[in-house]
């Protein structure tokens, strides 16, 4: 584009210039107020609103639009509607009411609904969002929603989280009216999820079955060359690269998110994006826009982007590190330490309040990032491990410890880096460092929550993390709101608190074996798979927290529980039928015509050189028949297994049973060919290898 960023920044949303420029003065005002106090939008205003809308799209092209909604499939979902409306002349006319705008009707019956719905029931709703911008997407007029069945339950991953932002605002009011901040009228939760992505050819993508059904590899040996040498992250961008990124910062600006930071990440073609801070709700939907958009980006390139949480074996898989604050309508950030912490009461309260949630709700925090796929990244050397634990570092640590235990903190005064070089000035050393192995840190103004998958929406993990928080703001506000003495009671506050869930703070290194016993002797929870994890989602402790808040009811925990433990299912279903699939058909094959091609040409030898030992031709069909037979074994097991599991009618002893059943028969099946395949020759080797597809782009 021949424009300037500041130019196009935003144009394809219907932003406060655009709704300023379109609406009547009053109908601004009042809608803004309505987004503000989170009051229901009058039928009239949204006509109003509607036919802006549907003005400043026809002027940029747009003949349809759509009620853009996060159903409980893990992607967004959109039913088209034309403006068009008949004529009494024959002719048309392009009409968008309010009625229009605030409800749709999509068919609820083909979403993911964990029995809240029979097949037969179809209708369902979805509600505009008017906190966050419409956009145009490929020509159509997008319109954020909320979505729900008939009968009032959540269907969709936005409504928990609106409700939970409503909740956490609630309650840091009521704390921040105590230390006397009357001005603020509303409290905001922030969100910058950075993401981590694959990019690969896409000639080479279309011959593996598994990338396509699964979006990971299931079978593959190591490439000679891995992640060892460590020269791929933050280096020099190759020319593809470079140019999709170029095409994808143009593409996300247009939308108005704020792409701000891209770069090698470790693993060989593994890339990251980081966007600027922005409220969670905006933050949600961004994210989602920028998964959709960097597939779209990357296939006008001939590449395939891949946000599978363990696409490749042997190198590190993706996060979305999810980098989480709390602000107020006035400008103030909640979690700012400030020059001396140590005497920023209002800091440290907040803090308790993170630590304790944090603690006490260790296994909804991992809930809220289980899947199939994240179970291969959890641990793995490369990501945070199942045991959620807080890094604070040393300068906080040794404040609340001092806190604790009743002992003096003196002032520490900020240092400086020197250099040793007199070109370069000093700067300001940070009072935090940034501890990559911890699934919890703090990083200056705010918490990184790093266990999230590279496939996941935002919304579920920030959802947990504003209740839990609320819980305990909600707490200390009952009890500092009756104190006698705020000053004191105060004090004796943040001391106990800190003094019951000190446990989960933890600076050192999450890898290795020593903190997962030291962890065990402190009482913190290992769930290592999804299976393990899930059941503390509908413990009694989980549903009095989140109905007391009215973010999810029994009913719709339940349904979730249900959604999610589906989803592991089918999908190591689908996995282990692909293996056998790409086994059957390829990779056996492949083998057999490989040892007969050169035992056929191992006899023509001994034909022409009679009494040659032949050893290398000989031990290669040997090992190569044998391998062959072990992996035809193997795979009629998986497939016996398969079969066993689908007659597992109860979804949570099918999860238990995909799990400890079917995940490690698929592993010894991946043993088998993988070994085989660094025996058989390239040419006949019927998949794209590690090496290529590593290194294709």
């Amino acid at each position: 584009m021949t424009e300037r960023v500041d130019q196009y920044f935003g144009s394809s949303v219907f932003n406060d210039e655009a709704m300023r420029e379109y609406l009547a003065k009053d109908t601004y005002r009042q809608l803004k107020e309505t987004i503000r106090e989170g009051k229901e939008l009058n039928l009239a205003i949204a006509n109003q609103v509607a036919h802006a809308m549907k003005e400043w799209a026809l002027s940029k092209g747009v003949t349809h639009f759509t009620h853009w909604f996060q159903p409980m499939t893990g992607i967004t979902a959109e039913k088209h509607e034309s403006f068009i409306s008949p004529a009494k002349d024959g002719h048309a006319v392009m009409e968008f009411s309010g009625k229009e705008l605030i409800k749709g009707e999509p068919d609820a019956s083909s979403f993911p609904s964990g029995g809240l719905r029979a097949t037969f029931e179809a209708r369902g709703y979805t509600a505009w969002d008017p906190s966050s911008y419409a956009f145009i997407k490929e020509n159509t007029l997008c319109i954020p929603t909320a979505f729900c069945s008939y009968s009032g339950e959540v269907l969709d991953k936005k409504t928990p989280l609106l409700r939970s932002m409503e909740v956490i605002s609630r309650e840091a009011l009521r704390i921040l009216k105590l230390f006397g901040k009357t001005e603020v009228r509303r409290v905001l939760t922030t969100v910058g999820p950075e993401q981590e992505y694959f990019l690969i050819d896409k000639s080479l993508y279309l011959k593996r079955k598994d990338l396509i059904h699964t979006g990971r590899t299931l079978l593959g040996s190591r490439p000679p060359k891995g992640q060892e040498m460590e020269d791929h992250y933050f280096g020099n961008l190759k020319g593809r690269v470079s140019a999709f990124m170029r095409e994808l910062d143009e593409e996300l600006w247009k939308l108005g998110i704020l792409a701000k930071t891209e770069h090698n990440e470790v693993a060989p073609s593994q890339h990251e994006l980081a966007p600027i801070f922005t409220t969670s709700n905006l933050a949600v939907d961004h994210n989602q826009l920028t998964m959709e958009m960097m597939k779209k980006v990357a296939d006008r390139h001939g590449l395939v982007c891949l946000l599978h949480e363990k696409p490749f074996a042997g190198v590190n898989g993706s996060g979305k590190h999810n980098n989480w604050s709390i602000s107020t309508d006035t400008g103030i950030n909640l979690l700012e330490p400030g020059d001396n912490p140590k005497d920023n009461a209002q800091f440290l309260l907040f803090l308790v309040a993170v630590i304790a949630a944090v603690d006490e709700y260790q296994d909804l925090l991992r809930v809220s990032v289980a899947s199939a796929g994240n179970d291969h990244r959890l641990g793995a050397n490369e990501a945070p491990p199942a045991i959620v634990s807080m890094f604070l570092g040393e300068e906080l640590t040794s404040i609340l410890d001092a806190l604790a235990d009743g002992v003096d903190c003196p002032s520490k005064a900020r240092t400086s880096m020197l250099l040793g070089v007199n070109l370069l000035p000093p700067f300001p050393k940070d009072t935090t460092d940034r501890n990559r192995t911890s699934p919890f840190a703090f990083t200056g103004n705010k918490f990184e929550f790093r266990m999230l998958g590279s496939s996941f929406s935002v919304s579920g993990p920030n959802f947990v993390l504003n209740t839990i928080i609320a819980d305990k703001l909600s707490l200390f506000a009952d009890e500092l709101e009756k104190a006698k003495d705020f000053p004191c009671a105060l004090s004796a506050l943040v001391k106990e608190t800190y003094q019951k869930h000190r446990r989960i703070v933890f600076n050192g290194n999450n890898y290795a074996q020593a903190w997962v016993e030291e962890a065990q002797k402190r009482g913190l929870s290992n769930h290592k798979s999804t299976p393990d994890a899930l059941p503390a989602f509908i413990s009694g402790k989980s549903i009095a927290l989140f109905e007391k808040f009215g973010v999810l009811n029994e009913t719709e925990i339940h349904s979730r529980y249900e959604i999610v433990l589906e989803n592991y299912c089918k999908t190591i279903n689908i996995e282990a039928l692909t293996m056998v699939d790409m086994v059957r058909r390829q990779i056996l094959p492949a083998l057999s015509k490989f040892a007969g091609d050169l035992a056929h040409s191992a006899n023509e030898k001994l034909a022409l050189l009679k009494g040659s030992s032949l050893s290398y031709e000989r031990s290669l069909v040997q090992q190569l028949c044998m391998l062959t037979d072990t992996l035809d074994d193997h795979v009629g097991a998986l497939e016996n297994l398969v079969l066993e599991a689908r007659m597992v009618t109860d979804v949570t002893k099918a999860s238990r049973f995909y799990h400890e059943k079917v995940l490690p028969a698929m592993a010894q099946v991946r043993a088998v060919s993988d070994e085989a395949e660094l025996l058989c020759d390239a040419s006949y080797w019927p998949i794209p290898t590690y090496d290529e597809l590593l290194y294709s782009v």
